[in-house]
């Protein structure tokens, strides 16, 4: 696998699931007057990387904000994998079962950026990748 930076194939991975027993709808709480899930999709916006931003979301009210931010939100997350205990590995099985099936798209990378982390320093999201995409031990895209 090269590892050249080919924006065709890296993506962009906001989970964002409605249901958090702590803090309710905190993937859209606000912080500097937008909501958490604003900033992430923003960040991932200003890099130069990614050929998609995809929002994985079980909710048709944070999906409406997603978009208004410029993310893709291709599906809804099933029930299923919605739940307290649900892992970020099958939100990761489920978007790319759905890319390849629907879209024919298979990525080399995922790069997952949660909305609870919303104030990313500039350049972080690039210079991450381009650290990973050193290594020479990583496997770029494995099937699940």
């Amino acid at each position: 696998m090269t590892r050249k930076l080919m924006k065709n194939k890296i993506i962009a991975l906001i989970p964002a699931r409605k249901g958090s027993e702590r803090i309710k709808d905190k993937n859209i709480v606000k912080l500097h007057n937008l909501p958490l899930i604003a900033h992430t999709i923003i960040a991932a916006k200003k890099t130069n990387l990614f050929s998609k931003i995809i929002v994985s979301t079980n909710s048709l009210k944070y999906a409406k904000i997603a978009k208004k931010y410029g993310a893709e939100i291709p599906f809804l997350r099933p029930k299923n994998i919605s739940k307290d205990k649900s892992t970020d590995l099958q939100c990761f099985k489920h978007c790319l079962s759905y890319l390849k099936k629907k879209e024919k798209y298979v990525p080399d990378l995922i790069v997952q950026l949660r909305p609870t982390y919303p104030l990313r320093k500039k350049n972080l999201v690039d210079n991450c990748i381009k650290e990973l995409l050193k290594k020479k031990n990583i496997i770029l895209y494995e099937q699940f």
